[in-house]
């Protein structure tokens, strides 16, 4: 382990103005969102819209790195350079999601665990020979009545720690994501409990697990009330909620963290991050880890059509220079509509 690249690979991704565009759905998921404009869910289909993404105009300056799908890391350009080295010969560092998913946790109903631990060592042994530079590892927490229980934290808690415990191993920097899903009607107090609890259990377990946290980036959820709660939380409320549930659980050392939009959409997701960053003076750089909330305005312009690819571009990156302002409170409502 050199914890001296880790650390550099881990600033590198936390440097402020930028973030981190998560393009690792699963086929299964991309399909669902491709079956949104229409689009049959091909291998081809699947490397053209990643391609579309990739290689739109100056995305490294709002793009610190990018998260891939295992076929994805695979795939080349239609000029036949492989993804991980176009990208990192563009100022993008590449990474990859190495996690099979959340799936029940026997004998807690409504629960899960997420597996993939095993053979992981050699997976990413290969993944850093193809040009991995860190990982992604998401543990699922969902809020509900008499959930989530004490163990299945503890659970996905020691999952994530032993998947960034190898991934450190082989020098390789883990994105270390415990997600409590914002699916439920609970109040943000409610979650603020819930994502206190995880976060206690997932650093105990980092720490036991020996992990270097300047060589790793935490992905958190946001402290947010549930999308069916009937009051919602205000944008300045989530924002404080979150920095101070963060600040008790995160070491300092801890290189940054990334958050996910987690069914947010792309404007509430923009503006918490940028209220956040305005707080104040914080230990670690606030930046994010955006899927649907960068792509999703870009997927519909491109609906799968090579004409569309420079609209679509423009798209991406409207919503990836908005969230790179956001890293430095800078980011205003107003913005949505002057932003080129």
């Amino acid at each position: 382990m050199d914890c001296g690249e880790l650390a550099r690979v881990a600033r590198a991704m936390m440097v402020k103005n930028k973030g981190i565009l998560a393009a690792d759905e699963s086929t299964g998921t991309i399909t669902k969102r491709f079956a949104g404009i229409k689009l049959e869910s091909t291998e081809e289909h699947r490397r053209s819209y990643r391609e579309m993404l990739f290689t739109a105009p100056g995305a490294a300056a709002w793009i610190s790195g990018v998260i891939l799908y295992d076929e994805t890391l695979r795939q080349k350009t239609s000029d036949g350079i492989a993804f991980p080295t176009f990208l990192e010969k563009n100022g993008i560092l590449p990474g990859i999601k190495v996690d099979t998913g959340a799936k029940p946790l026997a004998q807690f109903p409504g629960e899960t665990v997420t597996e993939g631990l095993d053979g992981l060592r050699e997976r990413l042994i290969e993944y850093r020979k193809l040009g991995a530079r860190f990982a992604k590892w998401r543990a699922v927490i969902d809020i509900g009545t008499g959930v989530p229980s004490a163990f299945a934290i503890m659970a996905n808690a020691h999952a994530l720690a032993r998947y960034a415990a190898l991934c450190q191993e082989q020098d390789i920097v883990p994105i270390v994501e415990p997600e409590v899903l914002m699916d439920g009607a609970h109040s943000l107090e409610r979650c603020e409990e819930v994502t206190e609890m995880v976060l206690q259990k997932v650093f105990g377990q980092l720490f036991q697990h020996r992990i270097d946290f300047a060589g790793m980036v935490l992905k958190p959820n946001m402290v947010i009330s549930g999308k069916k709660a009937s009051l919602r939380a205000t944008p300045e409320q989530v924002a404080q909620a979150t920095v101070r549930c963060l600040k008790r659980h995160v070491p300092p050392a801890v290189a940054g963290i990334a958050f996910l939009s987690g069914g947010q959409s792309p404007t509430e997701a923009t503006q918490h991050l940028s209220l956040m960053n305005s707080l104040g003076p914080l230990p670690w750089p606030l930046t994010f880890s955006y899927g649907r909330a960068l792509q999703d305005t870009a997927l519909t312009a491109w609906k799968g059509s090579s004409t569309n690819v420079g609209a679509a571009q423009k798209e991406l990156l409207r919503r990836a220079k908005l969230n790179g302002l956001a890293t430095t409170g800078a980011y205003a409502p107003a913005m949505e509509t002057q932003a080129a």
